[in-house]
């Protein structure tokens, strides 16, 4: 199994969860670099990933989805000046504990995770994808799970219509008709929810609903008769916001197997980096227990 993990979740969480009052040596904040670290060594204790990868997001301002459309996620505020250098501090503990990790200015997280999923899926190796952002639904397949960590949510593949409202293969198109206040995607106005979820339960993608307008009228939905017109109305919204909405999962990107192995932690930079951000035992006692981890891993079986 593959472990893929959406970092900005978890760095977003501890960041805005934790006092902010931890501070390193030279009195930047350290508190999201904190609850970042303790985060990832749970989740290795925890589930033993044998292949493990984390995606970092770079900016919000460079994807190529910007130059799709200017207004993408233009309704967000800068990120703090504290975050970004704390982003920057996960990345590098990532690199001492010997864990995998990826960022883009070009290409999202998710864009990373999608990649790597759909590479190792054609090798036969699925994936247990790590995070609380729904968008994410949109890659799951037979033998991959959706782990909402953070309240211990696993969804399996037939499990995601039941609580994302559609199946997995249609969340990108299901986003791009009910569009996505949080990045600032309109999608068609007027279909919410439910109405998507009807229409493509019917239909197997936005191609297919809008090759087949005239049978929208016959479908449960309220308002049924004006739909048609609405959706017309509205096509080419609908496609661009499903150039948005759809997950990425062929941007260039080197890694294979091997890279993904989890290696075993620089305990003496570690060390450093914890003196640094006036860290105290408990992520030092955690960074031993992987170690060991790591040594039990490679010993042969007996």
């Amino acid at each position: 199994m593959l472990y893929l993990i959406d970092a900005s979740v978890y760095v977003f969480r501890a960041y805005y969860s934790m006092p902010p009052d931890m501070l390193d040596r030279e009195g930047n904040a350290a508190h999201a670099l904190f609850g970042f670290a303790r985060f990832l060594g749970d989740l290795i204790e925890r589930a033993k990933p044998r292949y493990l990868a984390v995606a970092f997001d770079e900016s919000l301002e460079t994807s190529f989805r910007n130059r799709i459309d200017p207004a993408y996620k233009a309704n967000r505020e800068p990120a703090p000046a504290d975050l970004k250098l704390q982003f920057e501090r996960c990345r590098e503990f990532c690199e001492h504990l010997g864990v995998a990790h990826f960022g883009s200015g070009e290409y999202e997280a998710d864009d990373i995770i999608g990649t790597l999923h759909a590479r190792f899926r054609r090798e036969g190796l699925p994936a247990t994808l790590v995070t609380r952002d729904k968008d994410l639904a949109q890659l799951v397949r037979e033998g991959d799970v959706y782990w909402n960590y953070t309240d211990n949510l696993r969804l399996q593949h037939h499990e995601i219509e039941a609580h994302f409202g559609v199946a997995p293969e249609r969340y990108a198109d299901y986003l791009a008709l009910t569009g996505d206040a949080v990045d600032n995607i309109k999608g068609v106005p007027g279909v919410g929810p439910k109405t998507a979820a009807v229409l493509l339960k019917e239909f197997a993608s936005l191609e297919e609903l809008y090759d087949n307008l005239g049978d929208v009228p016959r479908l449960p939905i309220r308002g049924a008769a004006k739909l048609p017109q609405r959706l017309e109305t509205h096509r080419d919204q609908a496609f661009l916001a499903r150039r948005l909405t759809e997950i990425a999962r062929d941007m260039p990107l080197s890694a294979d197997r091997d890279s993904l192995r989890p290696r075993k932690p620089d305990l003496a930079s570690l060390e450093l980096f914890f003196d640094r951000h006036n860290f105290g035992p408990m992520l030092r006692r955690q960074s031993l227990r992987l170690a060991e981890l790591a040594n039990a891993t490679e010993r042969p079986a007996a």
